[in-house]
């Protein structure tokens, strides 16, 4: 078995307008958690060679995070413009480019991936082919952070796909909302568990989580603390759970990584995810 971690998918800038430039992009984030909490980590994503780009790369480079063969390209770097409500909750406007180079995945413990890198036409079915082909020891996880308006067509469909190869898939309620419409979260989980998924589990924001893995529930209330914005929240959850089952495999390790990992991210400005010490003061 490999040690290390691959993430596939976007790495992008953050302009919050009003405020300020953050490196950001789902699995980029996730990358830079995994890192943080000292697992080797390799990044498969694709920025240019441009003053954005350079800020991304040092970004990934004080974490430890390596960048995958083909990431650099002669394009613009991808943004996101986000715009903050009255409760800190973001909404993003995205200037994309041409797809990611999917990697053979071999020789590591984990593979992660999710939201426009995993789910736009132009990855998707190199996503999916990859993690169907990985080996059966590598750990598949997979988060859909949804983005319906760049996603296009069929993207309801290529989640429930890419979900069938996975053994660790992570939603939002919003998430869950938009694939099932009306349906109860629990009923959401349910059907991901039937497509063979052995941990899944939504988000709930300040109502904590909820999480069926091999067919037994677990609810977790979220860790109080005073919000500066919700970016690279759902991120740090997700980064949290998986350094916490790549540690002992225990559901209450991972729960419990998770969510101290998000409220510690959700605490500060930015998708900025804790170092261990931040995440082991947390935890007690």
């Amino acid at each position: 078995m490999g040690q290390g971690v691959a993430v596939i998918g976007e790495a992008l800038v953050d302009i919050v307008v009003g405020g300020s430039e953050h490196p950001g992009g789902s699995p980029m984030n996730v990358a830079v958690g995994l890192a943080r909490l000292g697992e080797p980590t390799v990044l498969h994503t694709r920025i240019g060679r441009d003053q954005r780009g350079d800020v991304i790369r040092t970004h990934l480079a004080d974490a430890g995070v390596r960048l995958g063969e083909a990431s650099l390209v002669d394009e613009p770097t991808w943004t996101a413009t986000a715009v903050l409500d009255a409760d800190g909750k973001a909404q993003y406007e995205f200037a994309l480019g041409g797809p990611i180079t999917v990697p053979v995945l071999e020789e590591i413990r984990l593979v992660h991936t999710g939201s426009i890198g995993a789910l736009r036409a132009e990855e998707a079915d190199a996503v999916r082919a990859a993690y169907a082909a990985a080996d059966g020891s590598i750990l598949r996880s997979f988060d859909p952070n949804i983005r319906a308006d760049v996603m296009g067509e069929g993207a309801r469909e290529r989640v429930f796909a890419l979900a069938a190869e996975c053994q660790v898939v992570k939603l939002s309620d919003e998430d869950a909302d938009w694939l099932c419409p009306g349906e109860d979260p629990r009923s959401v989980l349910e059907e991901f568990a039937e497509l063979g998924v052995g941990f899944a589990v939504v988000t709930r924001g300040g109502s904590g989580c909820l999480a069926l893995v091999d067919g037994i529930w677990h609810e977790r209330p979220a860790i109080p603390v005073a919000v500066v914005d919700t970016i690279g929240a759902g991120d740090a959850f997700m980064s949290g759970l998986l350094f916490g089952l790549l540690r002992d495999g225990m559901v209450d390790t991972a729960l419990s990584a998770a969510l101290a990992s998000a409220a510690i991210t959700v605490s500060r400005a930015g998708a900025n995810p804790p170092h261990p010490n931040e995440l082991q003061a947390l935890l007690g």
